[in-house]
């Protein structure tokens, strides 16, 4: 069995294992244990019941070109939204315009692009999906790959 503690390390409000020089084993107990310090390095190998081996905390490192959930998390919730707005034009058939809106738009239904499809030939544009800039650019260049005339601006939260 080999042990080598240095520092102080401890191990419960009132118990305190103070390492010295050349002490291993010496334990402080009761209220005068109060000042605990902090662990500085241990190495511990011990074989039997309730012993272990302690080891540097690994802290989780992402790999190049993947980044960890949180920062997924952080860059979404940081990221301004963006809305894709479909013009009137007069040479497209509404069908078309409801097909395109389906194909182009995930989660897309045909009551929304129907809705979607009246209230830019009504009011002369119509707001398609509210999203992060660069699926909001995708989303046009698509909706203009169809023939469809689209454009993105920033979501103000206004009207």
């Amino acid at each position: 069995m080999e042990t080598a503690i240095c520092g102080r390390l401890a191990l419960a409000p009132t118990t305190l294992f103070n390492s010295l020089s050349g002490d291993k084993h010496s334990v402080s107990k009761g209220p005068h244990a109060s000042n605990r310090g902090v662990l500085m390095t241990m190495s511990t190998s011990v074989v039997g019941k309730g012993g272990g081996v302690l080891d540097k905390p690994i802290i989780e490192k992402t790999t190049p070109g993947r980044e960890s959930e949180f920062d997924l998390r952080k860059s979404k919730k940081m990221a301004p939204p963006y809305r894709v707005i479909l013009h009137n034009d007069n040479f497209n058939k509404r069908e078309y315009v409801v097909q395109v809106l389906m194909k182009v738009i995930p989660g897309m239904t045909v009551d929304n692009a129907v809705n979607i499809m009246q209230e830019a030939h009504i009011n002369g544009l119509a707001v398609v999906i509210v999203c992060a800039q660069a699926d909001a650019e995708q989303h046009c260049m698509q909706l203009r790959g169809n023939g469809l005339l689209s454009s993105v601006e920033p979501d103000g939260g206004g009207c």
